[in-house]
């Protein structure tokens, strides 16, 4: 009885191993791509000289104009006499004289931000004549004027490529190289004169300290003249004021230092 139930347990564990093998989950083993991590870039420059070209904006180049700045420049100018009034006696008409274009320096210093004083020097010839005469039209000669001018000006926007202004100053008119006509006008005599003069214009940053300026001035300068000598036989003692009132207009390229 013994035998017999010892040899059924044996025959029931052999029935009950393969079942469980059956059941057992199948290890299964997936071969997935390997991704490489990412590399950063790194940009190798080579090390900067600090030395900035004449004709470049760099990273210290200050943008517009301000305190301390100096500046030159070369303008290209036209003077427009406006011979508002003259007064000629003897012969009686107006004097007119001839417009004429010419170069023109600069010289501008910064005292603040919006404050600036600039001196201008140019020379220009213009030919004189007295017109609607009791001789009709009479020519008087040419002359050559220095007509140095200081400006205060108002900047409005300092730091700025874009910078328009405002300004007002005196203008002293030196005459020189002066020739009369010859036949009725054997001398020609312009005195010195001063008078008031205003301004605007604007400056504009093109690159690096190099900067494009237009300027426009009005000024008031009422000149004396003298015509042949008094009691003289060659021709008329004729004693003239003009009314010059000249205007100028100027465009031009400067550069800070």
């Amino acid at each position: 009885m013994k035998t017999s139930a010892f040899a059924l347990v044996a025959a029931l564990g052999l029935m009950a191993t393969p079942a469980f093998a059956q059941t057992a989950a199948p290890q299964t083993t997936v071969s997935a791509p390997m991704t490489a991590a990412p590399v950063p870039q790194v940009n190798i420059l080579p090390p900067s000289s600090g030395h900035c070209g004449l004709f470049e904006t760099c990273a210290n180049t200050k943008i517009g104009l301000g305190k301390g700045d100096f500046l030159i420049r070369l303008s290209a100018l036209g003077v427009l006499p406006q011979d508002t009034s003259s007064r000629v006696k003897v012969i009686g008409g107006r004097v007119k004289a001839t417009n004429q274009v010419a170069p023109e320096f600069t010289f501008e210093y910064f005292f603040t931000d919006h404050i600036s004083l600039d001196l201008i020097a140019a020379s220009t010839r213009h030919e004189l004549a007295a017109e609607d005469t009791a001789l009709g039209k009479v020519d008087l000669g040419s002359t050559w004027v220095l007509p140095p001018t200081v400006t205060l000006a108002w900047h409005f926007r300092p730091h700025k490529r874009f910078n328009p202004y405002v300004g007002v100053g005196l203008t002293l008119a030196f005459f020189h190289n002066i020739s009369p006509a010859g036949g009725a006008v054997q001398k020609l005599d312009l005195r010195t004169t001063v008078g008031p003069a205003a301004n605007v214009g604007f400056d504009y940053q093109l690159v690096g300290n190099w900067f494009f300026n237009f300027d426009a001035k009005q000024m008031w300068l009422s000149v004396p003249a003298f015509i042949n000598e008094r009691g003289g036989a060659s021709g008329p003692y004729i004693h003239a004021r003009d009314s010059l009132n000249p205007t100028t207009v100027a465009a031009g390229i400067e550069y800070r230092f």
